[in-house]
C-alpha cells in the first residue's frame, strides 16, 4: 500500500467582473419588471408568467458575486469538487452553485489571509540536553502561500501550525545545554548551547518546522526564540552554581594578577639592592603580600619599631 499523500493542485481562476455582472443583473430585473407592467396592461398572462420567471431567475444569480479584499484568497467548491482559487482583490462573478471551501462555525463563507502573521508560543517545560529542566517560548513569524493545500491539506491549518510549532521547539531545545560549565565532560563536544546560541538554534528551529508545515502550503520568515529560563525547581540552584563559578573566575584573575605584583616587587628589591632578604623572609613577605592582595577586606597594618632580624 502506499503511503504517499495525494495533494489537490491548485487552480487559479480569473472569474468575470462582478460589475459587469451587476449590469446584467440590473437590465434583467428591469426588463422583467417592464413585462410584468405591460403584461398587466395589456392582459397577457404569457408575458406575466415570463416575466415572473425572469425576475425570480436573478435570485439564483446573486450568490455569485465574490468579494476578495488585498492579500487574501477565496477557495471554491462546486458540488463537493474543488472549482479554483481567487487570489487576487476585487469585485467578481463566479458560478452561483460555487461556494467556498473555508466556512466559520455559523456557515459563513471565508477567506483565507496571504498576510504575514505571528504565532506566539507559550512557554513550555522541556529538558535540555543535560537533564535540566528548563523553560522556553518562541514566535512564529508565517503567511500562508498555497491557499489550496491549507484548506484540503489539513483541517484546521492554524492549530496545525500551533501544535507543529510547539513540538518542534520542544525536539529542538533538548538537543542543546542551557549554557556551558567549566566541566567539559558534562557538556561533552556540544559548542552551541541554548542562551549563548539562541539565533543558530532558532534558524534550525524554523528549517525543521518548514518541513513539517510543507503539506499545509505556509512558508515559515522566522522563528525567534522569546523566553528561556530554567524551571522553578532548579533556578535558585542554578542561580548559585552561576555566582559561584563567576566568583572562581574571578579569584582566579586576583590571584594571577597578586603573584605578578608579588614577584616584580621581588625582584625590583633585589635590582635596586634596597634589602637583602633570604629565603626564610622571602616566604613571609610573599605570605604578607598575598593575603593583603587577595583579601576580601582592606588589611590592618601592623608596624614593625624593631629589626626584621
Amino acid at each position: 500500500m502506499s503511503n504517499s499523500k495525494k495533494y489537490i493542485e491548485e487552480k487559479i481562476i480569473n472569474p468575470v467582473s462582478g460589475f459587469l455582472m451587476l449590469a446584467v443583473l440590473l437590465m434583467l430585473i428591469g426588463l422583467g419588471s417592464f413585462g410584468i407592467y405591460y403584461s398587466i396592461a395589456e392582459k397577457s398572462n404569457i408575458i406575466l408568467i415570463s416575466s415572473i420567471i425572469l425576475c425570480s431567475a436573478t435570485i439564483f444569480i446573486l450568490p455569485g458575486f465574490k468579494i476578495v479584499s488585498p492579500n487574501t484568497a477565496l477557495v471554491l467548491t462546486l458540488f463537493g469538487k474543488y472549482y479554483g482559487t481567487i487570489n487576487k482583490a476585487g469585485y467578481f462573478y463566479v458560478n452561483p452553485f460555487a461556494t467556498s471551501a473555508l466556512k466559520t462555525n455559523f456557515g459563513v463563507n471565508r477567506k483565507i489571509s496571504l498576510k504575514t502573521m505571528t504565532s506566539n508560543s507559550p512557554k513550555q517545560k522541556v529538558n535540555d540536553l543535560l537533564g535540566n529542566p528548563i523553560l522556553v517560548g518562541a514566535v512564529v513569524i508565517w503567511r500562508v502561500v498555497n491557499p489550496t493545500k491549507a484548506v484540503f491539506s489539513v483541517e484546521n491549518y492554524n492549530d496545525y501550525l500551533n501544535i507543529q510549532s510547539e513540538s518542534t521547539i520542544r525536539n529542538i531545545a533538548r538537543l542543546y545545554p542551557y549554557d556551558h560549565f567549566e566541566d567539559e565532560e558534562e557538556i561533552g563536544q556540544c559548542e552551541q548551547t541554548l542562551r549563548g546560541s539562541s539565533q543558530e538554534i532558532a534558524d534550525k528551529m524554523r528549517d525543521e518546522l518548514q518541513m513539517r508545515v510543507e503539506d499545509a502550503g505556509i512558508i515559515i520568515e522566522d522563528v525567534r526564540i522569546t523566553d528561556l529560563s530554567y524551571a522553578e525547581e532548579i533556578a535558585a540552584a542554578m542561580l548559585q552554581r552561576q555566582q559561584a563559578t563567576a566568583i572562581i573566575a574571578a579569584r582566579k584573575k586576583i590571584v594571577e594578577g597578586a603573584v605578578g605584583m608579588v614577584n616584580a616587587a621581588l625582584e625590583q628589591l633585589d635590582k635596586d639592592n634596597v634589602v637583602v632578604l633570604d629565603d626564610e623572609r622571602k616566604a613571609a613577605m610573599v605570605s604578607n603580600l598575598l593575603v593583603v592582595l587577595c583579601g576580601n577586606k582592606e588589611a590592618q597594618p601592623v608596624v614593625n619599631s624593631g629589626t626584621i632580624y
